[in-house]
C-alpha cells in the first residue's frame, strides 16, 4: 500500500529530537515511538542508563542515537546538553521536554500542607519548572537562530488542570507506602502549562508550535484499592498504561499537528469530564 499524504505527514524520518527523562515511566516509551517513526535522537537523563538507552534505539530502529547526562536544575549542564546535541546533529526539530524530580525524602514530600516545607517545596520546582523553563529555553533559542521552526512538547499532568480526589487516596498505597498528591506537583505542572502558552504566543512568528501532553494516571505500582478508586473516576474505567502517551507525542511532534499550538493534551481516559 502506497503511503498517502496524510499517512506521510506523521513521519518523524530526518527530524531530529531531544527527550528529556528518559529513563523514566513515560521516557522510554516516548523514545522508542519517535525512533519508530524515524527521528533520531538524542537520550538525556541526570540517571546513568541514557547511553545504553541510546544504543539499543539505535540498533532496533535503525536511527541515529545518543545518550547525554544532563542536570535539567543547572543552566551550564542544559547548555552543554543543547551544544552537544547539535554538534552532534547540526540541529533540534523537536523537543520533548519531559523531566520531572522524585524527592529524596518521601515522608517530605508527601507531607500534609500545613506541614510542608519550602526546602521540599523548591526542590520539586527546581526540576518540574525551572527545568522545564531552561531546557525550553536553550533549546528553544537555537531553533530560533535556525530559522526552521520545530514542536516543544512539555509534559504536564490532569493536576496541573484540576485538583486531586482526596477519596481516591483513602487506603490507598504507591510501592508499598501511603501516597497522596502534593500540592507542589499541582502547582508545578500548572506552571508548566502557563508556561507553554506563553511560548506558543512568544514563538509564533518563527514557527515553533508548543504544546503539552497532560497524562492521567498511569499503572507504575500502585495497589489494588488505588487501582480501583482511581478507575472509577475514569469514564474508560481503568487507568493508563505508559505506551498510550506515545500517540499524542507523535502527532504534537509531527507534521500532522502543522496547525496545533498552546494546546494542553489531556490524555486521561476521559477523567476532565466528570
Amino acid at each position: 500500500m502506497n503511503r498517502g499524504p496524510f499517512q506521510a505527514k506523521f513521519s518523524l524520518s530526518g527530524k531530529v529530537s531531544v527527550v528529556t527523562g528518559t529513563l523514566g515511566i513515560l521516557g522510554r516509551q516516548f523514545c522508542a515511538g519517535l525512533a519508530e517513526f524515524g527521528s533520531d535522537l538524542a537520550v538525556v537523563d541526570i540517571k546513568p542508563g541514557s547511553a545504553e538507552l541510546a544504543k539499543s534505539l539505535a540498533s532496533e530502529f535503525g536511527v541515529r542515537a545518543m545518550g547525554i547526562d544532563c542536570d535539567v536544575r543547572s543552566p551550564e549542564s542544559v547548555r552543554q546538553m543543547t551544544r552537544a546535541v547539535t554538534d552532534q546533529f547540526g540541529r533540534i526539530d523537536v523537543l520533548l521536554n519531559n523531566a520531572a524530580g522524585k524527592s529524596d525524602d518521601l515522608d517530605a514530600f508527601f507531607a500534609p500542607f500545613e506541614e510542608y516545607s519550602l526546602d521540599q517545596w523548591r526542590q520539586i520546582m527546581a526540576v518540574n519548572l525551572d527545568g522545564m523553563f531552561l531546557v525550553a529555553q536553550a533549546v528553544g533559542r537555537g531553533m530560533v537562530e535556525r530559522g526552521q521552526g520545530g514542536s516543544i512538547i512539555q509534559t504536564a499532568s490532569i493536576y496541573g488542570e484540576m485538583g486531586p480526589d482526596r477519596r481516591i487516596y483513602e487506603g490507598s498505597n504507591y510501592l508499598g507506602r501511603p501516597i497522596n498528591t502534593p500540592a507542589v506537583y499541582c502547582a508545578s505542572k500548572a506552571g508548566v502549562i502557563g508556561l507553554t502558552k506563553y511560548l506558543a504566543t512568544y514563538w509564533a512568528a518563527q514557527k515553533i508550535r508548543v504544546n503539552t501532553i497532560s497524562p492521567g494516571g498511569v499503572e507504575s505500582g500502585q495497589n489494588e484499592v488505588f487501582k480501583q478508586r482511581y478507575s472509577a473516576r475514569v469514564p474508560l474505567g481503568r487507568m493508563a498504561q505508559a505506551n498510550e502517551m506515545v500517540g499524542a507525542a507523535i502527532f504534537l511532534a509531527s507534521d500532522a499537528s502543522s496547525y496545533v499550538t498552546g494546546h494542553n493534551l489531556l490524555v486521561d481516559g476521559g477523567l476532565h469530564c466528570w
